[in-house]
């Protein structure tokens, strides 16, 4: 069977590099395309060797339709205007679409899913590690045998993230609102200041911290009377989300056009 041929969306940025490092790593993949942002700096250099390996031929490129066209799958960790273009391009194409993309509103993800669709078989995660979603499974348990129990999720990431609260905060909460069949939107708590009174029972909150190098750490803490429950995950390498996605990636090569999330790749649901 020929190998899969991926495009990187992003290409010179660090997750960029990480997913072409873990595509070199992984058989059954080849990188065949690779493109960010008019006016990158990284535009007309070689992908592979930008991510530290031997010079593989694939130039990163602007123009996104003549890189989507040598692929039959795009890895995105990009923008959520950029990744809910990318999905209609990829239904248009039968693409394989990895999106990792956080800080999407409740229209971009309503946008991405509906490209599922019309032709592309979409995997969306705010997180690919293997582990963090393990956790999220935890999670939804927890909160559901717990259900009068208080549950903050305390997350910590580099000083150069845009969104807060995170992607896998928010995936995090979306478990717990789950456990406990709620919305998430109608009961989320996003940080606190001033004087603001007693904790409203069945809410869930958020706290956000940023500084430093922080890949990732997230705590989600089930407090009832007399003693807590906490449950956390670090990040230790971004290239856990690169082999994340990767798994995702070959999973969805198997699947009919549709949208699907890594509970449907790790069989949690």
């Amino acid at each position: 069977m020929a190998d899969i041929r991926v495009a990187v969306a992003g290409a010179g940025g660090r997750m960029g590099a990480a997913n072409i490092r873990a595509i070199a790593a992984t058989p059954g993949l080849k990188l065949a395309a690779a493109f960010d942002r008019p006016g990158s700096p990284a535009i007309g250099k070689d992908a592979a060797a930008l991510a530290g390996l031997d010079a593989a031929g694939v130039l990163i490129t602007d123009d996104i339709d003549a890189a989507l066209a040598l692929a039959d799958a795009v890895i995105d960790f990009t923008a959520p205007a950029a990744s809910v273009a990318l999905a209609e391009k990829a239904a248009a194409g039968g693409l394989i679409h990895i999106v990792g993309t956080t800080g999407c509103s409740a229209a971009d993800e309503a946008a991405i899913r509906a490209a599922g669709g019309k032709g592309a078989r979409i995997v969306k995660a705010g997180n690919f590690s293997l582990g963090l979603n393990i956790l999220a499974s935890l999670v939804k348990e927890a909160a559901a045998k717990l259900a009068e129990w208080d549950i903050e999720i305390v997350e910590m990431h580099h000083n150069r993230k845009l969104d807060a609260p995170s992607g896998t905060a928010l995936m995090l909460g979306e478990a717990a609102a789950d456990g406990r069949n709620v919305s998430l939107e109608e009961h989320a708590v996003r940080g606190r200041d001033g004087i603001t009174g007693p904790r409203a029972a069945g809410t869930i909150g958020f706290a956000s911290l940023r500084g430093g190098t922080v890949i990732g750490e997230h705590k989600v803490i089930v407090a009832g009377p007399s003693e807590r429950l906490e449950l956390g995950h670090v990040a230790e390498d971004r290239s856990l989300f690169a082999n994340g996605a990767m798994k995702a990636l070959l999973w969805a090569a198997g699947q009919p056009a549709g949208f699907y999330t890594m509970n449907d790749v790790l069989g949690l649901n």
